[in-house]
């Protein structure tokens, strides 16, 4: 009897708390939006893009107009107060800035505002436009376009097209998908990086995911994964290429310098068979494979193949310390 009158006044304050609760409205309720603006533009674009918590499409459209939808959430919370109204004042004033062909959107004047709010950007612009795009958290995707692009992202998937301009990609967690640039840098912390159709200097490091980078052209890369598979076709350049966990698959013609590497993983190269280059392979725990005619200058043996192919040229090096190497 006494533990039950003790009981009853905890009893009661869960009760009055689950009583508050209800009268203050679901917890899992969500306010929604949405906005749609056009605006009118003659030439080449340079559009900037922000958004806290939210994906980014842009897709290439009319060459006199660009058109901005935009969908509004707040987030799943009892204690988002009046997200409704807040998210109305958006429809109403939405965050979008024009400067004749410069177009600036999702900069927040009032953080007040946008607290516990989302908003997820579909963009249709003329190809020929410069696109900067940044998202804290959600995927980011761009079309073909002429322009050069820049798309970091917090936490989300990066897929970029075909793009005549440069290209710099970064996520914190995703995949990022490039399918042509002129140039192209790309960092991922976890998640996968493939690039095809890229011309220039190439960076690309992924912290967990494989690598993989089809190259055309002239230029130099500088390519690795701390923990993933790394495949380079086409270079045409200097190259700089490492796996810390993973193999490594390079295709290409020296005409600068290679820095080969693999921690843990067998490493393949496959070259012209009328490059001149200056070989030096050793692996610490695997044989050598070496398909073009060596002059040895150096040590022969299972383990290191150090010598001039073809009279000699860029040198390449190549190193595993758990894997073979083999040189076709």
């Amino acid at each position: 009897m006494t533990t039950s009158l003790r009981r009853a006044p905890v009893l009661a304050f869960f009760l009055a708390a689950a009583v508050s609760l209800a009268a203050a409205g679901p917890v899992t309720a969500q306010a929604e939006g949405s906005f749609e603006r056009t605006l009118k533009v003659t030439g080449p674009v340079d559009l900037e893009i922000r958004s806290g918590s939210g994906s980014i499409r842009v897709t290439p459209g009319p060459a006199d107009s660009v058109r901005i939808s935009a969908r509004i959430r707040s987030g799943r919370f009892w204690f988002s107060g009046n997200a409704a109204d807040r998210i109305r004042e958006i429809e109403r004033n939405p965050p979008i800035e024009q400067s004749g062909n410069s177009i600036r959107v999702g900069y927040e004047t009032d953080r007040s505002l946008f607290r516990n709010i989302s908003i997820s950007y579909d963009v249709t612009v003329p190809s020929r436009t410069t696109v900067d795009a940044r998202t804290g958290s959600g995927a980011v995707d761009v079309g073909d376009l002429e322009g050069a692009v820049e798309a970091p992202s917090g936490s989300g998937s990066i897929a970029i097209g075909r793009v005549a301009g440069p290209v710099v990609a970064t996520t914190g967690s995703g995949a990022i998908d490039v399918r042509g640039a002129q140039g192209l840098e790309a960092r991922a912390g976890s998640g996968s990086i493939k690039a095809t159709g890229i011309a220039g200097a190439v960076t690309a490091h992924s912290g967990s995911g494989a690598v993989r980078v089809d190259h055309v052209g002239r230029g130099d890369l500088d390519v690795s994964s701390s923990s993933g598979h790394v495949t380079v076709t086409g270079i045409d350049g200097a190259a700089r290429i490492s796996s810390s966990s993973g193999g490594v698959d390079v295709e290409g013609r020296p005409s600068g310098p290679w820095d080969i590497r693999s921690s843990s993983g067998s490493v393949v190269l496959r070259v012209p068979k009328d490059a001149p280059f200056e070989l030096d392979a050793r692996a610490s725990s695997g044989g050598i494979d070496v398909s073009h005619p060596v002059t040895v200058s150096g040590r022969l043996d299972r383990r290191h193949v150090q010598g001039q192919v073809r009279g000699g040229g860029p040198r390449v090096a190549v190193r595993t310390s758990s894997g073979g190497i083999r040189i076709d």
